[in-house]
C-alpha cells in the first residue's frame, strides 16, 4: 500500500472525508537518512529515547542531525518506563530553545513525545525502533495519569521513520507484541460492529475493510517474523502504520482497540498498583483476544436472558476498591460520568440477538486465534501461568471500567455478571 498517498485523504461513503495530517511515513532500509531534509528547517532538536532505543538507532540519528541534536533526554533502559507525570516533567525540563522533538523508540517513547509536543505546541517526529504497536500514526497518546490509563488527544507526528534494518533487530518479544496487536484487531473490529448495533455508534465500512486487509497481509507473512525476514518485518510495520492512519480517519481508536485492549490495560494497571508481573502491551492484547473470543462463544451458545445484571452501588464500590485499590475512585468516577451502568440494554439484546450473533459468528474462534499466536511462539499457557484463573475472571468483569467504551465486556457483564 502507498502510505504517503493514503495520507492525502479519502472521500468515503460513510459521509466523512477522511484525512490524516502526517506529512510522510518511510518504511525502508536506511530510512533514517530522510531526517536530513525533514529537519532542515529546524535549528534545535530535542532527542528523547531510553538507553536501549538510543543504542538501537541513536547513533544513526545523531549522524544525520549533527549538532542540531545536542539536547537529549535519555531514560534508563534497566526498568520499564511508565508514561506518567514524572516522565512528562523530565522531558518538559529540556524544552528551552527547542523547536522540534524527535523520539527514538516505540510505544512509551512515542506516547510521551506526542503528549509533551502537543501541549508545548511543538512539532515532533518519531524514529521507530520496533514494530511493536499501532500507535505511531494514531492521534492519541496512551498515558498513565493519576494511576489511570488514559488516551490523551495529542495530535500526530510530522513524520514517521521506520528503518527496516533497525526494526528487524528489535527484541523478539516486541515483534511478538506488534503481531499480537494486529491479531487484536479481530476483537476490536467485532466490538465496533457490536457497538454500532447496540448503541448506534458511528461505523465506517471502508476503515473496517482496510483494517481487515492489513490483518490478512500480516497473517500471510507471519512465519517470516520468527526468522526476522525483511519482507515480514516490513509487512507487519506497514500494517501497524496503516491501522494508525485508520484511527486518525475514524477520529478515535475504534478500529484498533476494544475489549482485548481493556484486558491488557487491566493487567498493566493492576500490575503497577499491586507490583505484580504483566506482559508487554501487545502480547497481553494477543492473549486478551483469545479471552474475548471465548466470551463471544459463550454468548453465541446462550439464549440472551430477559434481565440485566448489575451490582448495587455499595457492592460495586467495594468490589472496585478490592480490584483496583488506589485507582478505584477514578474508575468509579469515569463510569458515573459515562453512565453505562444506568442503561438497561436487555431489550436491545433480545431485539438484536440474531444480528449480534451474526457478527460474532464471522469473527475467528478462540482456537483459531490460539493457532495464529502459536506461529510466533505465543502460547496461552504462559498467560494462565502468569495471571491465574481468578485474576482473569475478575478482568473479564471489571476491565471494562477502565474505559468509557462499550464492548463485548459490557455485554458479558450485563448478561452473565452474576455467574449464571
Amino acid at each position: 500500500m502507498d502510505l504517503n498517498n493514503l495520507l492525502q485523504g479519502v472521500p468515503c461513503s460513510c459521509g466523512k472525508h477522511h484525512v490524516c495530517d502526517i506529512e510522510a511515513i518511510y518504511i525502508e532500509k536506511d530510512a533514517i537518512r530522510h531526517l536530513s531534509e525533514l529537519c532542515e528547517a529546524y535549528q534545535s532538536v530535542l532527542l528523547v529515547a531510553d538507553e536501549n532505543t538510543f543504542a538501537a538507532a541513536g547513533e544513526q540519528v545523531c549522524a544525520v542531525l549533527g549538532d542540531k541534536a545536542d539536547t537529549r533526554v535519555i531514560f534508563s533502559g534497566s526498568k520499564i518506563l511508565i508514561p506518567d507525570e514524572a516522565a512528562i516533567e523530565a522531558v518538559q525540563a529540556s524544552l528551552a530553545g527547542v523547536d522540534l522533538i524527535v523520539g527514538i523508540g516505540s510505544g512509551v517513547i512515542q506516547d510521551l513525545c506526542k503528549c509533551v509536543a502537543h501541549f508545548a505546541e511543538l512539532p515532533y517526529m518519531i524514529v521507530a525502533t520496533a514494530p511493536s504497536m499501532d500507535g505511531y500514526a494514531s492521534n492519541g497518546a496512551a498515558m498513565i495519569l493519576k494511576g489511570m490509563k488514559e488516551t490523551v488527544p495529542a495530535g500526530l507526528p510530522r513524520a514517521i521513520i521506520a528503518d527496516v534494518d533497525v526494526l528487524k533487530e528489535a527484541p523478539f518479544d516486541m515483534i511478538q507484541a506488534g503481531y499480537g496487536d494486529v491479531i487484536g484487531k479481530f476483537s476490536a473490529l467485532c466490538d465496533w460492529e457490536l457497538s454500532r448495533i447496540v448503541t448506534g455508534e458511528y461505523f465506517c465500512q471502508y476503515i473496517y475493510d482496510t483494517t481487515c486487509q492489513m490483518i490478512e497481509k500480516v497473517l500471510s507473512t507471519a512465519k517470516g517474523l520468527v526468522s526476522r525476514e525483511e519482507a515480514s518485518i516490513k509487512a507487519l510495520t506497514e500494517a501497524l502504520m496503516v491501522v494508525g492512519v485508520m484511527m486518525s480517519f475514524a477520529g478515535s481508536s475504534r478500529p484498533a482497540s476494544g475489549s482485548e485492549h481493556h484486558l491488557s490495560h487491566f493487567f498493566e494497571i493492576v500490575g503497577i498498583v499491586k507490583n505484580e508481573p504483566y506482559f508487554p502491551h501487545g502480547i497481553d492484547v494477543a492473549y486478551g483476544t483469545v479471552v474475548t473470543a471465548e466470551i463471544r462463544e459463550k454468548l453465541l451458545g446462550a439464549k440472551f436472558p430477559q434481565r440485566q445484571f448489575c451490582l448495587d452501588a455499595g457492592s460495586y464500590q467495594s468490589t472496585m476498591k478490592q480490584v483496583y485499590g488506589p485507582v478505584a475512585e477514578g474508575c468509579i468516577a469515569l463510569q458515573q460520568k459515562v453512565g453505562h451502568y444506568s442503561i438497561d440494554r436487555s431489550n436491545i439484546y433480545k431485539e438484536k440477538e440474531a444480528e449480534i450473533k451474526k457478527v460474532f459468528e464471522k469473527t475467528p474462534k478462540a482456537e483459531d486465534i490460539k493457532a495464529m499466536l502459536a506461529v510466533v511462539g505465543l502460547e496461552m499457557g504462559e498467560f494462565y501461568k502468569t495471571y491465574g484463573t481468578e485474576k482473569i475472571e475478575i478482568a473479564k468483569l471489571y476491565a471494562k471500567d477502565l474505559k468509557d467504551r462499550y464492548t463485548v465486556l459490557w455485554m458479558y457483564y450485563d448478561l452473565f455478571g452474576d455467574g449464571e
